[in-house]
């Protein structure tokens, strides 16, 4: 049986459904309602929060996707954009596949379904600009702006240790 939990951080709240076995979708609500909980979503909620709080940069968890060759493409590649480093619409659809395909690629992210899981929020505009997110333009700009937070605290660190 699926369900739909929702997760509620200090930035957004997500909608999260999963079969028993795998991640269905994440994404961005205002509701609140879910229909319960199972170890899947658990895992999911575990994960987003530990990734919020920089002790994670990358998601280890069982999903389904569903969609066009096209769009599983676009979604595959999602997960090969370092944590903190942005692509344009056009360098996503050359890594999946199709160098011309920037305008597809966006309407492929636009139906992401595991947001922050597949980290569509790191593909930017060519012109460096923030484009087009489900969660809307402050949360984009937040999540990367935490991880390059995140990224400078463990570099500054990494520096500390090494003069001692």
């Amino acid at each position: 049986m699926n369900v739909h939990a929702v997760c509620e951080t200090p930035f957004f709240s997500l909608r999260i459904s999963a079969s028993e076995d795998s991640l269905l979708g994440v994404s961005f609500t205002q509701d609140g309602i879910g229909t319960g909980e199972n170890a899947i979503t658990r895992a999911a909620f575990a994960q987003i929060n530990e990734y919020l709080a920089g002790k994670r940069r990358c998601f280890e968890l069982p999903f389904e996707l569903s969609g066009t060759d096209f769009e599983l493409n676009i979604w595959r590649a999602l997960p090969e954009i370092p944590y903190g480093a942005t692509l344009s619409y056009g360098e996503i659809a050359a890594k999946a596949g199709s160098k011309n395909a920037a305008r597809a690629a966006g309407a492929a992210l636009h139906k992401n379904p595991l947001a922050i899981i597949l980290p569509c929020h790191r593909v930017i505009g060519a012109n460096g600009a923030l484009t087009g997110f489900a969660g809307g333009i402050d949360v984009k700009r937040r999540l990367l702006e935490l991880e390059q937070h995140f990224l400078k605290a463990d570099s500054s660190s990494a520096s500390a240790r090494k003069g001692k």
